[in-house]
């Protein structure tokens, strides 16, 4: 796959069909590149889909030496708006707040989440962001994937906003989560040093790359359960889908994953590992802990949330019954 962007925003996608796969242009596509089957269709019935410079059907499935080009025009601005929405604050100062995000909340506007973020609720409640950064992101010191609960640093101005990166940027501010994972950890600690990029194939995925962008977390067993543990994890670097690429890559995937551990339970003997798949209904993955100095005084801060009420549910399940 070839990919050109012009100077107006326009990117260019040429893809080669070296082996069929049987599958309509609207999914191959989606398969192939950075983008979801609703969102090739659209460019097919807008025209910028083509076949040997004909415009396919959606039904069209691609064959051997097709040469098939898509372009895709520059995103519209997304503009975050306030909206009413309950929040839970476990910290507030004039510079900056702790927020425990719920799982099913995405974090800031994004194509397809355009309201109900937490920058939506951010803005009503506080007003006015830290302007660094995205429009749709002001605030953002650091992200938690939609399905991911727990604590979120968000800065109201620039000033605490570029302070507050820069402990990120080194190693300052510790992040520690809760996470359960399928099968059994073979130490009780273990420190993954793997970098990470986007999936060569799926692009909507990330996996371990070499000579990608660096990434380290540290893994500490909890509880061993039946055929899972549970784990507290730190982040020593930031990356998209860090944890649960890590963990997958080790062999171990987070319970409930639906992106890197879809159906591993099927692999672990008995109806347990079963039975507590369909009791996690999202990933067992909760931001649970953040410390790091004061940007303004210099004073230690920790904060902490418990897990919420889903996962603590499972979580004694799962002690109960191994």
């Amino acid at each position: 796959m070839d990919q050109v962007e012009d100077r107006e925003g326009y990117a260019t996608y040429r893809v080669e069909v070296d082996k069929p796969s049987g599958q309509r242009i609207d999914r191959y596509l989606a398969d192939k590149l950075p983008l979801s089957r609703s969102q090739v269709a659209s460019l097919i019935e807008a025209g910028r889909v083509r076949v040997a410079d004909q415009i396919p059907k959606k039904s069209y499935i691609p064959e051997l030496g097709d040469v098939i080009t898509v372009v895709v025009p520059p995103p519209e601005p997304l503009l975050a708006v306030a909206e009413e929405i309950p929040i839970d604050v476990v910290f507030e100062d004039e510079g900056f707040l702790i927020v425990n995000k719920p799982a099913g909340m995405v974090v800031h506007p994004a194509p397809g989440h355009p309201r109900g973020t937490l920058v939506n609720a951010l803005l009503h409640h506080v007003g006015v962001l830290s302007p660094v950064g995205e429009a749709c992101r002001p605030g953002i010191v650091h992200r938690l994937d939609k399905d991911t609960s727990g604590l979120i640093i968000v800065a109201k101005d620039e000033t605490t906003h570029r302070r507050l990166a820069g402990s990120l940027a080194r190693r300052e501010i510790v992040r520690r989560y809760l996470a359960a994972c399928w099968g059994h950890l073979k130490d009780e600690t273990l420190r993954v040093d793997a970098d990470v990029g986007r999936h060569h194939r799926d692009r909507k995925r990330m996996a371990v790359v070499p000579g990608a962008r660096t990434a380290v977390t540290e893994i500490e067993r909890l509880e061993r359960w039946k055929a899972a543990d549970l784990l507290k994890i730190r982040l020593l670097t930031g990356r998209t889908h860090q944890i649960r690429v890590h963990l997958r890559h080790i062999g171990h995937p987070v319970v409930g994953d639906r992106q890197y551990g879809e159906g591993w339970e099927r692999g672990l003997e008995g109806r347990w590992p079963g039975d507590l798949a369909k009791r996690v209904k999202r990933q067992f993955l909760h931001a649970a802990e953040l410390a790091f100095a004061h940007p303004v005084s210099g004073q230690r801060l920790e904060f902490s949330a418990p897990l919420p009420g889903d996962l603590a549910e499972v979580a004694e399940w799962a002690r109960r019954t191994s």
